[in-house]
């Protein structure tokens, strides 16, 4: 095969006048450092949050793979991995939300489906909240993070973490009594 055979290699292909010529160069590889341990460990995680967040298992494992996605671009630079994907995963999660919302607005539809879930009346009700409200619930109660950890996630003060929370369950308390 070569003397390259044992390693990777990347063609690199260089015109000279009318002829190409083909050179075998070591593939360039950057190390991850942990991000393939860390991927296995924290993906259920991520994809449960987002389920909770989304109400829908297939929709959050295709949010939580795009924000892994970005977390690997950037893996070098992160100093905190938990809590950087924690913090992606809410913002792929708002995100798709939000042009949710929109598409309903568009098609004149604001009514909630959570058929999809087929789900009991309490996630349900988790489904109704807006959707910061909904996050702090999940990341608080949920996921077990603690208040500052759940704001870092948010991109919030820790002070409002509380407060949505506090609105959160609320509302929740009111939707169960009916």
């Amino acid at each position: 095969m070569g003397e390259h055979a044992d390693r990777p290699l990347r063609i690199d292909l260089t015109a000279s006048g009318r002829r190409a010529t083909v050179t075998a160069l070591p593939a360039t590889t950057r190390t991850d450092d942990g991000f393939d341990a860390f991927y296995r460990s924290a993906l259920p995680e991520m994809v449960r949050v987002a389920t909770l967040v989304v109400g829908s298992r297939a929709t959050a494992e295709d949010l939580v793979q795009d924000a892994f996605v970005r977390v690997h671009g950037r893996w070098s630079s992160i100093d905190e991995p938990a809590a950087y994907t924690h913090r992606a995963v809410v913002n792929a999660c708002r995100s798709h939300l939000r042009r949710r919302v929109l598409e309903r607005r568009h098609n004149a539809t604001l009514s909630v489906d959570v058929a999809e879930l087929e789900a009991r009346e309490l996630l349900d009700a988790l489904a109704a909240l807006p959707v910061r409200q909904r996050a702090a619930v999940v990341l608080r109660f949920y996921a077990g993070l603690s208040e500052r950890d759940t704001a870092s996630a948010l991109g919030c003060a820790p002070g409002t973490v509380g407060s949505l929370v506090h609105r959160a369950l609320a509302t929740l308390r009111q939707a169960i009594e009916r």
